[in-house]
């Protein structure tokens, strides 16, 4: 597939492998390639400001990424979005960086949560509050390059969906599932 910008666009973690073929023509085949993974640690509240009717919170995230590629990534600022019952409740900042190659790294992200959201879907709060389990979701992309010879990039962009469930009193992972969705971009 091409994007208009003479790259070849290659998604779900399958990226082309050329061969020079044997007497005959060239041929291509894909392989698979094994995809970032992103597991929410812990969530720590910073701050907590009270401006009726709403409530303003910061927290830190603790997210443990493992890069199990035999290459260097380096990823560019970015920014993650958390939804709760479907509308933009806040984000978290995501500073450009970079992670060895098959290595784990926490990253520790500051989030700014709005009360105001909150306010607007009371009832589920409150209902969330007094069973002690909120569902939050969050998206992020991460772009970046990996460095598979010191003179050629691998470019990539990682779209990640989080489902978190979180204790709202406590503020204890209860459960998460993540997926990712891994492009490459090959020059061709």
């Amino acid at each position: 597939e091409q994007n208009g910008q003479g790259k070849e666009k290659v998604q779900l973690g399958l990226r082309p492998r050329r061969r020079g073929g044997d007497g005959g023509g060239s041929g291509s085949h894909l392989r698979q390639t094994p995809r970032p993974t992103f597991h929410l640690i812990s969530i720590d509240l910073t701050s907590f400001k009270l401006n009726f009717p709403a409530v303003d919170a910061e927290m830190i995230l603790t997210v443990h990424v493992t890069n199990p590629n035999a290459a260097p990534i380096h990823y560019s600022d970015t920014e993650m979005a958390i939804f709760y019952a479907g509308s933009l409740l806040g984000s978290a900042p995501v500073q450009a960086g970079s992670q060895p190659p098959r290595s784990c790294q926490l990253l520790r992200l500051s989030a700014r949560l709005s009360g105001l959201q909150l306010a607007h879907h009371a009832k589920k709060f409150l209902a969330d509050l007094g069973r002690r389990e909120m569902v939050l979701e969050s998206t992020v992309d991460i772009s970046g390059a990996a460095k598979v010879l010191w003179w050629w990039d691998h470019k990539f962009k990682v779209h990640v969906d989080s489902h978190v469930i979180v204790d709202p009193v406590f503020l204890d992972v209860i459960d998460q599932e993540n997926r990712s969705k891994l492009e490459i971009f090959v020059q061709s």
